[in-house]
């Protein structure tokens, strides 16, 4: 059975207790990151440029509009601040683009929280399956995994709230591989966002045309894969283990790359005169990235390992983007200390994988280590969302969506999403 014949036939699927747990939970991540990237100045111009037309879809930050328009909206501004989840074994980041597309066809058709989140434990499991479909030979020719493999998980999802047949389905899928792109090359910009945004409105309307009677190619997916550099891996839609077990979400207001350094060093309790040497061994793509050596603002702080290392063991929080602040850049305690952190691009290491040894004065050394894919309770995981929540929403707003969140009305979430102000928020 073909990658396209088994999504078709997954797209029906029972999602099990744990997978749906873990989309509630990245409901309300999604929601959270949404509206802190609506407060992000740089898309204020597009947003408003956008909101052209009525309609029964809510955006972040006010207004409701076309169920495609919204997708495309709440998908690029949830992406804004880069705060989102991701999956390390497909390279791709889910919620931003199955989210967008389930709750705004969610609304439209008004169905309930509990239908909705099974629609996007689907189409996020989809998504993670292409991505490992299309493997690392598909992201090494420079397409972003997160728009393409995402759209088609868009898709797949859209087809489960709109009731699509396997014919039309299979039509949805091929009507996706002719929209499905993004490219690596936009990270860091606000093209990265767009990417999202673009892929979640196309599962959308490949979905809806679909349904409408437009027909495409039989196996758009396999086509797809055939000009877009797959590695066409052995891969199969899960029974009782999905993949979505297995996102990792983001705790911390910098970049996800330096999430290991502060998750290993939080319980390091030192004074700063005790410590010699502290030398970080991490990814060389987060090397590449997060090489801020002397941040000038708080923007570069969030990708410098040397000053978020130095934060840590000093001390400051690190969940909400105002932890992340230009006088925090110029903090002369933390300059200090950074200027003991050495960093090493380790290529042994999965981007999940963080290494630190701490050489201290006395001559003693210390080894720590931490893997972002490391299994966690959604208890824990519960706790540290809803701190992080806090800390960008303040605990009034936080708590009120984490009460909608665990009920089954898509009415108090989406209401939220105008009624929010942001603390602290700022583009990265």
């Amino acid at each position: 059975m073909g990658i396209t014949d088994q999504l078709v036939k997954f797209r029906t699927a029972e999602v099990p207790e744990m997978a749906a747990a873990m989309m509630r939970l990245s409901l309300f991540d999604w929601v959270v990151c949404g509206i802190a990237g609506a407060d992000v100045a740089d898309f204020a111009g597009f947003r408003r440029a956008q909101m052209i037309e009525e309609g029964p879809a809510h955006v972040f930050g006010g207004d409701a509009t076309g169920v495609a328009m919204a997708a495309l909206l709440n998908g690029t501004l949830s992406h804004a601040c880069d705060l989102d989840d991701r999956h390390f074994a497909h390279a791709g980041r889910p919620s931003v683009v199955i989210w967008p597309a389930v709750m705004a066809l969610a609304q439209t058709l008004d169905m309930s929280l509990d239908k909705a989140i099974d629609a996007a434990a689907i189409g996020a499991e989809a998504s993670i399956v292409i991505g490992l479909w299309l493997g690392d030979a598909h992201r090494d020719a420079g397409f972003d995994a997160t728009a393409t493999a995402g759209a088609f998980g868009a898709t797949l999802a859209a087809a489960r709230l709109l009731g699509l047949d396997p014919k039309k389905s299979r039509h949805a899928l091929g009507i996706c591989a002719g929209t499905a792109a993004g490219l690596t090359a936009q990270a860091g910009t606000m093209g990265q966002a767009l990417n999202a945004g673009r892929a979640a409105r196309s599962g959308v309307e490949a979905a809806l045309w679909a349904q409408t009677g437009i027909t495409s190619v039989s196996d758009g997916l396999q086509s797809f894969g055939d000009s877009h550099f797959s590695e066409a891996a052995e891969v199969k839609p899960p029974r009782k283990e999905w993949q979505i077990d297995s996102l990792c979400h983001q705790f911390h207001g910098c970049n996800h790359g330096l999430h290991g350094v502060i998750e290993a060093l939080r319980a390091v309790d030192l004074p700063p005169e005790k410590i010699d040497v502290v030398k970080i061994r991490a990814h060389p793509h987060w090397v590449a990235i997060c090489n801020k050596d002397k941040p000038k603002n708080g923007k570069d702080v969030t990708l410098s390992f040397g000053h978020v290392a130095a934060m840590v063991l000093l001390g400051y929080e690190t969940e909400g983007r105002d932890r992340f602040s230009d006088e925090i850049a110029r903090n002369k305690e933390i300059v200090a200390l950074r200027g003991k952190v050495e960093l090493v691009a380790d290529a042994g290491l999965s981007q999940a994988q963080t290494q630190i040894t701490l050489m201290l004065t006395s001559g003693e050394v210390r080894r720590l280590r931490h893997d972002l894919e490391s299994p966690i309770t959604l208890e824990a995981r519960s706790a540290k969302l809803r701190g992080k929540a806090t800390a960008l929403l303040g605990p009034t707003q936080a708590d009120a969506l984490w009460t909608a969140v665990i009920g089954n009305d898509l009415d108090p979430i989406s209401g939220l999403f105008q009624r929010a102000t942001v603390a602290g928020s700022e583009s990265g």
